[in-house]
């Protein structure tokens, strides 16, 4: 949305329900949505662009993400939980929820870029960060951590998934907390083999649902596989692990 395309401030007011509508939240100070999807090139002086409440918007996000990592990866150190931050609050994951709320259509931008059909991914990224900072002053910190923990949930998935190869415990953890409210429990069903070269057969268990287990040659790489098992098996998919005596469930 172009600044020289607004008929007035009727148009401008139904692009922000607009807006409003596609994001799921309504704003009580509208203008804090208008100050948040305004770029430099669409006003006169650069204090009233989004610049500031992008600057504010990074901090927030920066301080949900943290908040979340800690509790939700326990096992993970400082440094590892440093470089999941660093991809899921980038600029291209940014400019990926930007495109994914199709905030392009509603920024208000100068003459000149409004005639690029394509938008600066910077410029998204900036949009996703003002809108965070616009929620946060609006409704607080409840309706900002809402809006990004919504949002990045995904992103923080994809991320611990490439950063560690598949980790397939944080992964059901995040995945049960999200969808049933539980945390993943492993249960130890069998083990064979000497002493010095054991294998271990485990199967991860929601509440009172256990799943497919799997054999390991180590308890960790057992609940790994069964962790990812039961991945597959919430998800319709084929188990990577198929062990000859499968863990019935419980519910069935």
């Amino acid at each position: 949305m172009s600044t020289d395309s607004l008929s007035g401030a009727s148009d401008l007011r139904g692009d922000l329900e607009a807006c409003q509508t596609r994001i799921a939240y309504t704003f009580r100070d509208p203008q804090l949505l208008e100050a948040a999807l305004t770029h430099a090139s669409g006003v006169q002086h650069r204090l009233a662009s989004n610049e500031r409440m992008e600057f504010f918007g990074d901090a927030v996000l920066g301080m949900v993400v943290c908040e979340q990592l800690f509790h939700q990866y326990p096992e993970y150190s400082e440094g590892e939980l440093t470089k999941i931050k660093s991809v899921v609050v980038s600029r291209e994951t940014c400019a990926r929820m930007s495109d994914a709320l199709s905030l392009d259509e509603h920024l208000i931008l100068g003459k000149g870029m409004a005639a690029d059909p394509q938008v600066p991914r910077s410029v998204l990224a900036a949009a996703f960060e003002s809108l965070v900072a616009a929620i946060y002053l609006d409704g607080g910190m409840q309706p900002a951590r809402e809006f990004i923990l919504e949002h990045v949930g995904p992103e923080i998935e994809s991320a611990v998934s490439s950063e560690f190869g598949g980790n397939f415990k944080s992964l059901l953890q995040q995945l049960a907390q999200r969808e049933f409210s539980v945390t993943p429990n492993y249960v130890m069903l069998d083990e064979k083999g000497p002493d010095h070269s054991k294998c271990f057969k485990v199967c991860a268990q929601l509440g009172t649902r256990r799943f497919s287990a799997a054999w390991g040659k180590s308890k960790k790489e057992s609940e790994q596989r069964a962790a990812h098992n039961a991945i597959c098996q919430l998800r319709g998919e084929v188990e990577p692990y198929p062990c000859e005596e499968s863990a019935q469930e419980d519910d069935s």
